[in-house]
């Protein structure tokens, strides 16, 4: 019998060689549960790997010559909706975060992040637990409450009504430590990611709890998905 794990199927996507291939080293050298199966340097490479293989999630970056990740990740959702795609990039202007999650994206992170925590995302997306900054988070929040002709807000945006007012009432600091939980991070793994004491991370818990009206771990990650928070995009 065959008792080998199957491995997530990772492509990577980036026009930036030295960046893409340090990840993909480390990522293959740190997690013997994901396979990175290639390497594409534009979007139009990446739809034509699609065509000809297997993949879990995508990992791509928003800027890249010939066909940008926004058109990519609208052709390959139209190809392979059960593809799942994080944008990974430097940029994090409202246009193309909201455009990219418009078309089927399930995770929007800033390059600042560690390798760890790319990892932990993929492990993430793959149990279907969609990603996204923290500081994201926070700007689409913003950008939600404004009126509804306002220019940033585009056609088939999120209203403010899909978000609850809990999360609403979380400050920036207590939104990123909820996704650590969610995402599956101990409060002592959560204080060393945030250089926080632990005691603090507890603190802040609290609070959270509270304006969530829960009392344990269990029922925040449960009310979170019952939200729908990872998808108000």
């Amino acid at each position: 019998m065959n008792t080998e794990k199957t491995k997530i199927k990772v492509l990577l996507v980036d026009d930036q060689p030295l960046f893409v291939h340090s990840l993909a080293q480390v990522i293959q050298h740190r997690a013997d549960d994901i396979e990175i199966i290639g390497i594409e340097s534009d979007g139009r490479d990446a739809v034509a790997a699609v065509e000809r293989q297997e993949i879990d999630i995508i990992i791509m970056d928003i800027k890249m010559p010939i066909m940008n990740g926004v058109e990519a990740t609208r052709r390959i959702t139209t190809i392979d909706p059960q593809i799942r795609i994080m944008m990974l990039t430097t940029f994090d202007e409202d246009a193309y975060v909201v455009e990219a999650l418009q078309y089927g994206a399930k995770g929007y992170l800033l390059k600042t992040i560690l390798p760890e925590e790319v990892i932990t995302a993929i492990r993430a997306l793959y149990a279907g637990i969609n990603q996204i900054s923290p500081s994201i988070i926070t700007r689409l929040t913003e950008k939600l409450r404004l009126p509804a002709d306002s220019p940033l807000i585009t056609s088939g945006t999120v209203r403010t009504a899909a978000l609850p007012a809990w999360f609403i009432a979380l400050t920036r600091l207590e939104k990123e430590i909820l996704e650590q939980v969610v995402q599956g991070l101990s409060n002592k793994e959560i204080a060393s990611l945030l250089n926080l004491a632990e005691q603090t991370v507890k603190n802040y818990l609290t609070n959270i709890y509270g304006k969530m009206a829960v009392h344990k771990r269990s029922q925040l990650v449960l009310k979170y998905m019952e939200d729908h928070i990872a998808e108000y995009r």
